[in-house]
């Protein structure tokens, strides 16, 4: 029987514990410094909660870290503290520069690289976890099942986070670019005119643009670390970082909302 522990049970983390739950996968989570949402989440899909990262670390053949990725180093030195020789699965939205960082600081434990794509899984979304490295295929018969598809990929290490990086420039940067020239239309008294042409001659626009709205507000303030990263992917492959550096300042005006956690949010 493999153990899975989960750092920290945000809705994606929670939402992969629920689906290996349902398989009857014995998941824990350490709800030491958590807040209450965090707590919330976890016992809905079913997490045992064994309060600290230190037993979390002697009970768990696997661990999976899906947090903000400004955090993805920090709670990668918190497991490596306590010894930690398992499987060490960082599924954050990490470039592959930050993720060989990672891979660096849980050096005593076999490290996995993910990358996740599509909404928490549930049953109106289904999940794609990219994994790769010395053991991700041996992970796919675990993970892989109902509504999270797990898909082990050839190249380098760090490839899974590479393909969520680039994923992601496109999908939320391009909604940084809807949000900064709406307000830049509006800055310059046009954004009605702005609207109207959109309506007739790019119907979807007005759309995405709402869409991409209500995402930021909800999380806009954990994308801004994500912006950087994908600029740091940019960087590392010789293309021009400045389009996702320009995405994490529109990010960055987004305030946190009041009820996020820490790491767990």
């Amino acid at each position: 029987m493999t153990t899975v522990g989960v750092l920290h049970p945000g809705e994606m983390g929670a939402g992969i514990g629920a689906v290996l739950r349902a398989r009857d996968v014995e998941v824990v989570w350490a709800g030491e410094g958590r807040g209450p949402s965090t707590a919330r989440r976890a016992a809905d899909a079913g997490l045992r909660d064994v309060g600290t990262i230190g037993e979390m670390a002697a009970v768990a053949d696997l661990i999976i870290s899906i947090c903000p990725p400004h955090a993805a180093i920090e709670v990668a030195e918190s497991v490596a503290r306590q010894g930690f020789s398992g499987t060490y699965l960082d599924a954050n939205a990490i470039s592959p520069g930050t993720a060989a960082k990672v891979a660096a600081t849980v050096s005593a434990a076999r490290y996995v690289d993910g990358g996740v794509i599509g909404s928490p899984p549930s049953e109106r979304n289904r999940t794609r976890l990219y994994l790769s490295g010395a053991g991700a295929a041996e992970l796919v018969p675990l993970l892989d099942g109902g509504p999270l598809e797990a898909v082990a990929l050839d190249g380098d290490a760090t490839a899974a986070s590479a393909l969520k990086m680039t994923y992601a420039a496109w999908t939320k940067g391009s909604a940084a670019l809807l949000l900064a020239l709406r307000g830049s239309a509006r800055g310059h008294g046009v954004e009605t005119a702005l609207l109207e042409e959109w309506r007739r001659s790019q119907p979807d626009l007005l759309q995405r643009a709402e869409a991409a709205e209500r995402s930021a507000v909800a999380k806009g303030w954990r994308w801004t670390a994500e912006m950087t990263e994908i600029a740091h992917t940019f960087a590392e492959a010789g293309q021009p970082s400045g389009f996702h550096q320009a995405a994490a300042e529109v990010y960055r005006r987004y305030e946190r909302p009041a009820e996020a956690d820490s790491a767990g949010a």
